[in-house]
C-alpha cells in the first residue's frame, strides 16, 4: 500500500501554512526576476545580493574558525590577491572551515571558503595562494552566474527557494541543492571554467607578487593524495575535476613569465608558518 503523503508536506518541516504560502511567495518573485535575466547575466548587485544570502545559509551549516589569528591571516593573504583580481569593488570574505576535507569553493560576490585540511596540506604560503587565486578567479570570472543564466528556470527557482526557505531544504531535493561541502550548485564548474580559472589564478598570484608555481604543486599533492586516499577527495574532485592535462596547461601559463620575475616572487613565508603552526594547535569541532 503506498504512503500518504500529506497535501503540505512543508508542513511536516515545522512550517506553518502562513509561512509556506509567504516563502513560496518569495520563491516566486525571486524566480520571476531570475528567469527574466536568463538571456543576460545578473547584475554585479544581484550577484552580491544573492551570494550574501547563500554565504548566510553556508556559514549556518558549516563549522567555521573563528580565532582572530587564523582569520586575520586567511583575510590578509586573501585580500592580496583579490585587490589584483577585480575592478567591481566586491566585498570578498575569507574563511577557514573547521573540518578535515581537502576541499575549497567560492560563492558569488566574493565568498570564499577553504577547508582545514586543504591548509593543512599546503607545504607553502604559494600552495594555499594557488588555491585562493583559482577561488577568486571563479567568482571574478562570473562562472556561476553564467551557469545560472543556462540553467533552466525552474532549477534556478528551486535552488534560490531552498535560500529564502531553508525548512524546505530539509527535504531529499533541496538538501541535495544545498550541499554545502563543495558540490552545491555554486560550486560545480565545467572543465572549461576550471581551466579559466587556473590561468586568471597563475596571473592573480603572480600580480600579488607570489610564486605561482604553488598552484601545480599544490595539484601534485592532491593527484598523489587521490591515489593513497580516494574517498578523501570525493568532494574536491566532484567540483574541481583535476587532470594531468590541467597540471600540465597550468606549468605551461607559468614558464610564459619572464624568468627574472619569476625568481623575484615569494614562495613561503614566516608568517604562513606561524598560522598552520595555530591552526594545529586549534581543537577540531569535527573529524
Amino acid at each position: 500500500m503506498a504512503a500518504h503523503r500529506p497535501r503540505y508536506p512543508f508542513l511536516a518541516l515545522g512550517m506553518t501554512r502562513r509561512s509556506v504560502k509567504r516563502a513560496l511567495r518569495r520563491l516566486a518573485q525571486v524566480g520571476i526576476t531570475l528567469v527574466a535575466t536568463t538571456g543576460c547575466l545578473a547584475s554585479t548587485q544581484q550577484e552580491v545580493d544573492l551570494g550574501d544570502q547563500y554565504a548566510t545559509r553556508v556559514e549556518q551549516q558549516l563549522p567555521l574558525i573563528r580565532d582572530p589569528e587564523v582569520a586575520r591571516y586567511i583575510t590578509v593573504l586573501g585580500d592580496s590577491l583579490a585587490r589584483v583580481s577585480d575592478e567591481r569593488d566586491l566585498r570578498w570574505t575569507f574563511n577557514v572551515v573547521d573540518e578535515s576535507d581537502l576541499n575549497a569553493f567560492a560563492v558569488p560576490g566574493g565568498h570564499i571558503y577553504v577547508y582545514r585540511g586543504l591548509i593543512e596540506k599546503s607545504a607553502t604560503m604559494s600552495e594555499l595562494a594557488g588555491v585562493l587565486g583559482h577561488e577568486i578567479a571563479h567568482v571574478t570570472r562570473r562562472h556561476s552566474m553564467v551557469q545560472m543564466r543556462n540553467q533552466k528556470a525552474a532549477n534556478i527557482g528551486m535552488t534560490v527557494g531552498c535560500i529564502l526557505a531553508p525548512q524546505v531544504c530539509g527535504s531529499g531535493v533541496g538538501s541535495a541543492l544545498v550541499n554545502v561541502g563543495g558540490g552545491a550548485a555554486f560550486a560545480k564548474f565545467s572543465r572549461d571554467d576550471e581551466s579559466e580559472a587556473d590561468r586568471y589564478g597563475v596571473a592573480f598570484v603572480t600580480r600579488a607578487g607570489i610564486d605561482p608555481r604553488g598552484m601545480p604543486s599544490m595539484f601534485y599533492t592532491l593527484l598523489a593524495e587521490r591515489k593513497t586516499n580516494p574517498r578523501g577527495l570525493d568532494n574536491f574532485f566532484a567540483s574541481h575535476p583535476v587532470e594531468e592535462s590541467r597540471v600540465a596547461m597550468t606549468e605551461a601559463e607559468i614558464k610564459t613569465i619572464d624568468p627574472i620575475v619569476l625568481a623575484s616572487l615569494t614562495r613561503d613565508s614566516r608568517a604562513f608558518q606561524s598560522f598552520k603552526a595555530r591552526l594545529s594547535q586549534l581543537p577540531k569541532s569535527r573529524k
